[in-house]
C-alpha cells in the first residue's frame, strides 16, 4: 500500500495527482500546515517536517518531482513516463525537474515574504522580484507550447512532467499570478484542470481533510 502525507495544495499535490492519474490504491494522511509546527509527531516520520512523504514498504521519499518520476517509472503501462531511447527523454527530465527547481522555488519566496512572515519581517521587494523571476522563467513554457503540435510539454502526450509543471501553475494561481500567464500557458493550464485525475485529486484532498479534521484552506509549503 502507498501512503502519502499531504497538506492541502502543497507540493505533495504533485504525487497525489499522479496517484489519481494512475488510479492506484493509496492512503492519504492529511496534515495541518506547517506540519513541523502543528503536528510535531510528524518529525518522527520525516525529520524535515515537510510534505510530501511517500511511503511504500521500505521506500520513503520526500521530493515531489522525484516521487512523480518514481511512480511513472514503476507503472510504465500508464504512459506517464518517458524512457530511452525515446528522443523526448531529455526534454521529459528537464520539464519534470524545472517544474520544481525553476518554477516553484521563486514562488515559495513570494509566499514566505508576502504572506506567511510576521508584519515586520515581510519583504515587498522580495515578493516583487521573485514574482518577476517566476514569470520570466515561465516564458519557457509559453514558448514550448506555442511551437508545439501537442497539447502537452513533451513526447506528444500527457506525462509526469506536466504534473510537475502543472503544480507550479496551481501555486501561481493561489498567488494571483495567473492573469499574467501567456495565452498558450493559460490554455494549457485550463486543459490540465479538466483532466479527471486532477479533479479526483482535488476532491480527494478536500474529502480527506474534512474526514481527518484538518483545515481545507490552501497552505503551500514554503521551504526556501
Amino acid at each position: 500500500m502507498l501512503h502519502l502525507h499531504h497538506c492541502i495544495s502543497a507540493r505533495s499535490f504533485r504525487p497525489l495527482w499522479m496517484l489519481e492519474e494512475l488510479q492506484l490504491p493509496y492512503q492519504l494522511h492529511m496534515l495541518p500546515f506547517p506540519p513541523r509546527a502543528k503536528a510535531r509527531w510528524y518529525l518522527d516520520e520525516n525529520p524535515l517536517g515537510t510534505v510530501p512523504l511517500l511511503v511504500q514498504g521500505d521506500t520513503r521519499m520526500t521530493e515531489s518531482a522525484a516521487i512523480c518520476q518514481y511512480l511513472a517509472a514503476a507503472h510504465p503501462d500508464a504512459g506517464l513516463d518517458v524512457r530511452p531511447p525515446d528522443p523526448a527523454f531529455g526534454a521529459y527530465l528537464n520539464w519534470l525537474h524545472m517544474g520544481e527547481a525553476t518554477l516553484t522555488f521563486p514562488q515559495t519566496l513570494v509566499l514566505r515574504y508576502g504572506r506567511f512572515e510576521s508584519a515586520e519581517r515581510k519583504q515587498p521587494q522580495v515578493v516583487e522580484d521573485y514574482s518577476r523571476w517566476f514569470l520570466a522563467r515561465l516564458r519557457a513554457v509559453e514558448t514550448a507550447l506555442t511551437h508545439s503540435r501537442s497539447d502537452y510539454l513533451c513526447a506528444g502526450r500527457f506525462t509526469a512532467a506536466d504534473v510537475s509543471v502543472g503544480y507550479a501553475l496551481l501555486l501561481a494561481e493561489h498567488l494571483g499570478l495567473s492573469p499574467q500567464f501567456g495565452e498558450a500557458t493559460l490554455m494549457y493550464w485550463h486543459r490540465l484542470q479538466q483532466r479527471p485525475g486532477y479533479q479526483r485529486a482535488m476532491a480527494a484532498q478536500t474529502d480527506a481533510a474534512k474526514e481527518q479534521g484538518v483545515p481545507t484552506t490552501p497552505a503551500p509549503d514554503t521551504r526556501p
